[in-house]
């Protein structure tokens, strides 16, 4: 959708809204659709190649105002959910529309998806100990329970070991920053003969620092042995796993206790909207499930309805499953695999431009849409390039540490970023340099 088109449909937007409202009193207060209706009125998958904003716009008419609010909202959840796992090729276990015991929801943002989990994962110990148990607190254990993440994971993570009220350990990373299974294997024995009980992982598909990803192939079999619930973390790369060539990224997930990213992140999505999916609901629901009177609803122990409120912190929620059903249906997926892949090969030219400059060192793999360089030389260096790069207003750089260095990087965002923009990017970062080194030589 160009700029002209964008005005036109958002006055179109306007004049529904304003159409609704003028004639709200012959709708019905209440719907009287099944539970369930949804799903039968949209197909089981989302299109490979874009749709009519036309006929986005009249199943509004067709699918969502037959549910009014909570139904419509709870199902096309559901089922978007559903969508967004076939495009990932999720195993069925994650998938609501299965026989599975899991399925999808949309959080606020990945830090809450991490917290959520690990609320989730410390609810399930401390049942499965006191169920052995019952001698034993809820207070003694918990004060055991160690959670663990990799040293170059989110500082959500962290903090949700501080929310949550358990201690949180970092793992060291391999020369890929990554998490491998031997260190971790070696770390849960050491914290076990210490008496301590590991019952939580985070692991990273695409580290903030680097875009570094955790050997989930590896450590995902030791936590299913030891019982411990694996939380895959992949806020942004997770939006490249619907590419077949970047998929293989996401190999190990079948190990996973739940699993999310953010299609505000990199799948054309407005925030907020991360999704995540759970492999038993069961042990989201156990860990928040409240239902006083005022809650309660005809069909909530029908097993035919799914209740939000018990997978997330917040009792409301917004229709945020709208912004994926029109994104996945105004692009198809063949033009969000397009998306991805234009600006995966925009960070390989930038990648290119660097290493063509024998002054620049690139300092981690470049897998997706980030690329992280220095100047050769020492981190004040490259900590005054980026001031006067961020000082000049024209591009904005965010650092980052990788072993003990001070590392810039250059990552591909926008909508509408062009081959011509990573080019000017490269020219202004290398005339600054070129200044800051002549400098350096009065």
């Amino acid at each position: 959708m160009d700029i002209t088109e964008f005005r036109k449909r958002g006055k179109e937007m306007v004049d529904y809204v304003a159409d609704y409202l003028e004639t709200i009193e012959q709708r019905q207060v209440y719907p009287d659709v099944e539970p369930g209706y949804l799903r039968s009125l949209i197909p089981e998958e989302a299109p490979d190649e874009p749709e009519a904003y036309e006929d986005v716009i009249q199943d509004i008419e067709r699918v969502i105002m037959p549910g009014a609010a909570s139904p419509a909202c709870t199902e096309l959840e559901t089922v978007m959910l559903d969508w967004l796992g076939k495009m990932l090729r999720l195993p069925k276990d994650f998938l609501a529309g299965t026989e599975g015991q899991g399925g999808g929801v949309i959080q606020g943002t990945a830090s809450e998806a991490t917290l959520v989990a690990l609320l989730a994962a410390r609810s399930r110990i401390v049942k499965q100990i006191q169920a052995h148990d019952p001698q034993r607190s809820e207070v003694e254990i918990i004060s055991k329970l160690v959670a663990y993440s990799s040293d170059q994971a989110h500082s959500s993570v962290e903090r949700a070991g501080l929310i949550g009220g358990v201690r949180m350990k970092k793992m060291s990373t391999d020369g890929k920053f990554a998490v491998c299974g031997e260190t971790f294997r070696k770390t849960l024995e050491e914290d076990k003969a210490s008496g301590l009980i590991p019952f939580y992982f985070c692991a990273t598909l695409g580290t903030t620092p680097s875009c570094a990803f955790d050997r989930i192939t590896e450590l995902g079999p030791i936590c299913n042995a030891e019982g411990m619930w694996m939380h895959i973390d992949a806020a942004y790369a997770g939006s490249a796993f619907i590419c077949p060539e970047f998929r293989p990224l996401l190999d190990g997930v079948e190990f996973a206790d739940s699993f999310n990213f953010n299609p505000h992140k990199w799948l054309l999505v407005n925030f907020d909207c991360s999704t995540m999916w759970v492999k038993r609901r069961a042990d989201i629901i156990g860990a928040f499930k409240m239902d006083p009177l005022y809650l309660k609803h005809d069909h909530q122990e029908s097993g035919l309805v799914t209740d939000y409120r018990h997978w997330q912190i917040p009792l409301g929620r917004r229709f945020r499953s709208l912004k994926l059903w029109f994104v996945f249906r105004m692009y198809g997926l063949r033009g969000l695999q397009a998306y991805i892949r234009k600006h995966v090969g925009l960070a390989k030219e930038f990648e290119r431009l660097v290493r063509n400059d024998e002054r620049f060192e690139i300092c981690a793999d470049v897998v997706l849409g980030l690329v992280c360089f220095r100047l050769k030389g020492s981190n004040e260096l490259n900590e005054l390039l980026l001031r006067r790069i961020n000082g000049a207003r024209r591009v904005h750089l965010v650092p980052c540490q990788l072993a003990g260095a001070f590392v810039l990087r250059f990552a591909v965002c926008s909508r509408t970023t062009e081959s011509r923009h990573a080019q000017e990017a490269w020219r202004h970062i290398s005339e600054l340099a070129s200044e800051l080194l002549r400098g350096q030589k009065r």
